[in-house]
């Protein structure tokens, strides 16, 4: 990914702009237009709608409405994530922490995703740095101090892949995957990993519409109905509860030799060494493309690490709002990675801030390969497209009666415009939202 070379004035000027409430230099004509879209609108005046277009060649807000109010951002959120990612990071991703003492190797985990992450690719280091070291192996995990939830994530949403836990050092994603294909014989389902085979027993009460999987709340055991047996093709994943005993048994299983639990104190493994690799954009377009709420905190917990030494997320997101976002247009209201909880609240001016602190430090070809594109790809494949090419690269968010779409619009006229849509407290579903938004966001590509 290339970078380009950040100019202080420019960005100071940008600042002033953005703590402008409405500096509208549209033409009267068009101001009016877009303020009946938005206003006027039946389906937006069922919600709390705040909006902001923002044009960063010229540095000046062109429209905006309660862009000073605060929203549940849900997932864009992970356009926060992914901008304290790239600055404390960089270019390298750490895979491993290590240390040699005798003809022992300790490890730690980084908080590194990719580890035998089934929708990432692998490379191999971590299994071959354990496989050829010829004594014993040791898994250590001082240095995690976080929690398996994030702060106001809701509890029955365990089961669910899109929830799981957060570790130090995260094995195939943390998810056990249960399939089917046509071929299978009969009363068989596939188990990766296979360790959770054993754990696997069937519920007669479930139902038998389709196949059903459930892990039992405090435990790894898994229930399936009676058609996970038989059903022709499936693939299900759900979370499996984190431990240390249960890492280093999935780690034996993996590298076909035993690895035992450390019990040294965290001040003996303070000379660790790290084991890096060149940072892979597929986990950047997984973030954002397929809003992977994993990968979200991963990220975070991977910065913590190099950054503070230990992983924990809210010392994390404290340095990043004092290192990266002092200048913010409003505080930042920020508790996750991902947006799973209701206490993240942003205002729009403020995601549009950040939205172009990423527009001002990488090539848009790389924002435009790492964000969704509309009618193209991820999360808004299926919205903002019917052209040739995208107009909306735009980040998406949405719990229970939240929507949020936050990115950038290509015009006709040649011009990249900021723009940030936040929707809070309406009672239907997010369709006809998404349907308003495209109205406006059309008319937006066409007359701007």
């Amino acid at each position: 990914m290339s970078k380009k070379l950040l100019n202080n004035c420019v960005i100071g000027l940008c600042l002033c702009f953005l703590g402008c409430s409405s500096a509208k230099i549209l033409s009267p004509k068009n101001t009016k237009t877009l303020q009946s879209l938005l206003k006027e609108s039946p389906v937006f005046s069922k919600s709390f709608t705040g909006f902001m277009l923002y044009d960063p060649t010229s540095k000046k807000t062109l429209y905006s409405q309660e862009a000073d109010k605060y929203f549940t951002p849900a997932s864009n959120t992970k356009i926060f994530t992914l901008y304290t990612a790239t600055q404390f990071l960089g270019d390298s991703l750490p895979i491993l922490n290590y240390q040699l003492r005798g003809d022992s190797l300790y490890f730690w985990g980084t908080g590194n995703p990719i580890f035998l992450h089934p929708y990432l690719p692998q490379n191999g280091r971590i299994i071959n740095l354990l496989k050829q070291h010829k004594g014993p192996l040791l898994y250590a995990v001082h240095n995690y101090q976080d929690q398996s939830f994030g702060p106001g994530w809701a509890w029955d949403d365990y089961t669910y892949a899109f929830q799981a836990e957060k570790s130090s050092f995260p094995i195939f994603g943390n998810v056990v995957t249960f399939s089917r294909d046509t071929l299978q014989m009969l009363n068989t389902v596939e188990v990766m990993p296979p360790y959770f085979a054993q754990q696997l027993q069937r519920n007669p009460s479930f139902y038998e519409d389709s196949p059903y999987f459930r892990r039992q709340v405090t435990s790894n055991t898994f229930e399936h109905n009676s058609l996970a047996l038989t059903d022709t093709a499936y693939q299900i994943e759900k979370p499996f509860m984190v431990s240390p005993n249960l890492i280093a048994q999935l780690l034996t299983d993996t590298l076909h030799r035993p690895v035992e639990l450390s019990t040294l104190p965290a001040e003996a493994l303070d000379q660790g060494k790290t084991l890096s690799i060149p940072f892979p954009d597929t986990v950047y377009q997984l973030l954002m493309k397929d809003s992977d709420n994993f990968i979200a905190e991963q990220l975070l917990l991977m910065a913590a690490d190099r950054q503070l030494g230990f992983i924990e997320t809210a010392p994390l997101i404290e340095k990043a709002k004092e290192d990266l976002f002092a200048d913010a247009p409003d505080e930042l209201l920020w508790r996750d990675g991902s947006g799973l909880t209701r206490y993240n609240m942003f205002t729009p001016r403020t995601v549009v801030y950040v939205l172009e602190k990423l527009y001002n430090t990488f090539e848009p070809e790389w924002l435009y390969s790492i964000f969704p594109g509309g009618g193209q790809a991820g999360t808004i494949s299926r919205w903002y497209g019917h052209v040739e090419k995208p107009y909306v690269y735009a980040k998406t968010g949405t719990l229970s009666n939240k929507h949020c779409l936050s990115g950038y619009l290509l015009t006709d006229s040649g011009k990249t415009l900021i723009f940030s849509f936040m929707h809070n407290n309406f009672p239907t579903g997010s369709e006809p939202l998404k349907k308003e938004m495209e109205k406006v966001l059309r008319w937006m590509k066409r007359e701007l």
